[in-house]
């Protein structure tokens, strides 16, 4: 997964600019990817994130996506 895809993935999951998405990982790496993925896009100002969690098997991530370009 890249950040692009991430993106994309955000604005299909999102209600007007609130976003509510459930990522599956398979492993520690994927889960620390994810992380540093939401946070590269949080720097850039694109995503506001509100929540992250980490559960046994997927990543939930809610929040607000500020900026969205096509």
């Amino acid at each position: 997964m890249n950040k692009d895809r991430l993106l994309k993935n955000l604005q299909n999951a999102s209600r007007g600019n609130f976003f509510s998405m459930e990522i599956p990982k398979g492993n520690k790496e994927d889960e620390n990817k994810i992380e540093e993925l939401v946070k590269e896009l949080e720097k850039e100002g694109r995503i506001k994130l509100r929540e992250c969690v980490q559960r046994e098997y997927s990543v939930y991530l809610h929040g607000i996506i500020k900026y969205v370009s096509e």
